[in-house]
């Protein structure tokens, strides 16, 4: 848009008045000040320079209740300027029902059209992108029928069910030159980015271990009932096997089924594994060994069975280890919070924590001193959503691109499929395969027809 019809970030204050509040602002929140003063300039510039979608035509592919991912991220995008969403798609009639006539119309998005099949939506010649949120069994069939449609993709995390997958949606991305972004959205956080320009800078010399702490898989075997009125529930399946209803097999619970989704591992594993591999710049290759043991699950019929409780050890071909566990270790050094990410150095008298929350150090001078002039950066984005729709328009890479979301992605089921199969295995992460035929056959998974990946 003309720069006069540009939203003025600066509101009614002069540009130092707009730099000296946000660095207060941002220093209350508990960010040294050197780091404070720096994103002030950033938030400035990010305002004034970032390409912003001009009449943005939008759809949401799992759409779901008022409490999920599908209606958070459709919430994010719809508050961008010039978006408006003229379709959505579910196949829990109910969610879409009240998605199309009650809450979408009060964000402004009126005689909105519901679609069961998105593959209907995804016909649409007037639609440009979509945000896609269903269970992660679907993530790469509709991000793939979609970037071949010709629309940009906002996906939910994480990226794909399986490694096959992942390598099959960056297949088609680049064969498409579509935009897709993927939602972890910690690289938009920073205090991650923070701590990860400390940590490949040298500030805890060089890392030894990053504690990955994720949380547990919770337990349960449930009755079998009939499908609710509204649900078609041989869809939502979908390339998956055919099974009986359980209710807790269906919207958020699929997570802690492995038929669905990896458990934590590739739901917080998602985000923090992923600050793992930008921490220790691997995000273009990945551990040559992985070793696992956790709780089993039960093996009674229609249970949850992901393993509640779990320690996986990446090892990297540098030596440093990640460690992806339920909680806290015993042995660990430092901040014993129970989710976050900790960067040990060699020297393990030195590390930094870092979480939604908070970000620590073993010495507050860790955090206190400025970097240098010359020192590593990394991409700076401090609204996820906002970082799309720039990509949308500009047609740069989002800071969360198809590579780097298969990257991650591959990370977390690398330990899925190591606690599944009991054993320690080895991996080539250029060529994305095990030394083991036990894991490899764990790569992909058979789909159910009519259901094909098909780059």
């Amino acid at each position: 848009m003309p720069s006069s019809s540009r939203p003025n970030p600066l509101g009614n204050l002069s540009r130092r008045g707009f730099l000296e509040r946000s660095t207060l602002a941002l220093a209350a929140t508990g960010l040294p000040l050197w780091f404070s003063r720096q994103e002030a300039q950033a938030l400035l510039q990010e305002a004034a320079t970032q390409a912003k979608p001009e009449g943005l035509t939008m759809g949401a592919i799992g759409i779901g209740s008022p409490s999920s991912r599908g209606r958070a991220i459709y919430g994010e995008a719809r508050r961008k300027p010039g978006v408006r969403y003229v379709a959505a798609c579910d196949v829990d009639a109910r969610h879409l029902k009240r998605a199309i006539e009650t809450d979408m119309p009060k964000n402004g998005d009126m005689g909105v059209k519901g679609h069961k099949d998105f593959r209907e939506l995804l016909d649409r010649q007037d639609i440009q992108a979509v945000t896609i949120a269903p269970p992660d069994q679907w993530h790469a069939l509709i991000a793939i029928d979609a970037l071949k449609k010709g629309k940009d993709v906002y996906l939910e995390k994480p990226l794909t069910l399986t490694i096959e997958e992942a390598i099959a949606l960056e297949k088609v991305v680049n064969k498409t030159g579509r935009v897709l972004a993927t939602g972890s959205q910690q690289r938009s956080d920073r205090r991650f980015r923070m701590a990860c320009e400390l940590v490949r800078n040298g500030r805890i010399g060089k890392v030894a271990r990053v504690e990955c702490r994720i949380g547990g898989n919770p337990k349960g075997s449930f009755a079998t009932a009939r499908p609710p009125e509204g649900l078609d529930w041989d869809f939502w399946l979908g390339p998956c096997p055919m099974v009986e209803y359980v209710e807790k097999r269906c919207h958020y619970e699929y997570r802690w089924w492995y038929d669905y989704s990896g458990g934590k591992l590739t739901d917080w594993g998602a985000h923090h594994l992923d600050i793992a591999q930008w921490g220790l710049g691997t995000d273009d290759t990945g551990p040559v060994t992985i070793e696992a043991t956790g709780e089993a699950p039960t093996k009674v019929p229609n249970s949850y069975n992901c393993h509640p409780t779990f320690r996986v050890e990446y090892t990297y071909a540098n030596g440093a280890k990640v460690i992806a566990s339920d909680t806290t270790l015993p042995d660990t050094v430092g901040d014993k919070d129970t989710n976050g990410i900790l960067f040990v150095g060699e020297d393990s008298s030195k590390w930094i924590f870092v979480s939604r929350g908070k970000i620590s150090a073993s010495d507050p001078k860790l955090l206190q001193e400025p970097l240098k002039d010359d020192a590593t950066r990394l991409e700076v984005s401090n609204d996820h959503m906002g970082n799309f729709m720039g990509c949308v328009k500009s047609r740069k890479k989002p800071i969360c691109h198809v590579g780097v979301g298969a990257s991650s992605v591959i990370i977390c089921h690398l330990g899925a499929i190591a606690l599944q199969v009991g054993k320690k295995l080895n991996w080539n992460p250029a060529e994305r395969h095990f030394a083991e035929a036990e894991g490899n056959a764990m790569i992909s998974r058979p789909m159910r027809a009519p259901w094909k990946l098909e780059v």
